[in-house]
């Protein structure tokens, strides 16, 4: 009886690593099914680009998805493209764009506060209005309610963002509330 002891113990041990094997092989083609599929959904986002809004001197403003990684331009491009009053050299058409971020693509003026040599002052467009992405700390300051630390506040959000995309980022900036806006909003432009 003894061989037949060490026989079934043989036996129970081989049957003991067989099943321990197979237990182990299901648990990691589980892992990797989960795996898989927590990666899946990161992949269809980056694949699905950004949405922006363009508004202004554009064919067919509105909504629109380009691909992630995209340039002001190619937003603009998906919406037919520059009107012909469109003042272009007022958008950095080379800047990447961000999910959820508004263009505004502005309008030439005919006429304005320029100085004698028909040019804006540094910072100015023709109106007078000051360029939050151009303006130096003098001319931010020289805004109502604006003093020098909200100028290099302006400034240093302007550099930190990457420029503004519409005047009304001007509230992200600590001291700047929708009153203050409302005295600003007609005196600033992007």
């Amino acid at each position: 009886m003894p061989l037949f002891r060490k026989s079934m113990l043989v036996l129970l041990l081989l049957a003991l690593v067989v099943g321990g094997g197979a237990f182990y092989g299901m648990q990691s083609q589980q892992e990797a099914v989960v795996l898989d599929a927590a990666e899946q959904p990161a992949a269809e986002e980056a694949s699905a680009g950004v949405t922006v809004y363009v508004t202004g001197a554009v064919q067919q403003p509105g909504v629109v998805t380009v691909a992630a990684g995209a340039r002001t331009a190619d937003a603009v491009n998906a919406c037919g493209g520059l009107l012909p009053q469109a003042d272009a050299e007022r958008v950095n058409m080379a800047q990447p764009v961000k999910d959820g971020q508004q263009i505004r693509v502005p309008e030439k003026k005919e006429t304005g506060t320029a100085g004698a040599d028909g040019k804006a002052a540094p910072g100015k467009d023709a109106d007078g209005c000051v360029n939050l992405n151009t303006a130096d700390e003098k001319a931010l300051d020289a805004l109502p309610g604006v003093g020098p630390a909200t100028a290099r506040k302006i400034i240093e959000y302007r550099e930190s963002e990457g420029g503004f995309q519409s005047t009304e980022d001007l509230m992200k900036i600590k001291g700047i509330g929708q009153a203050k806006y409302d005295k600003l909003k007609d005196k600033v432009t992007i």
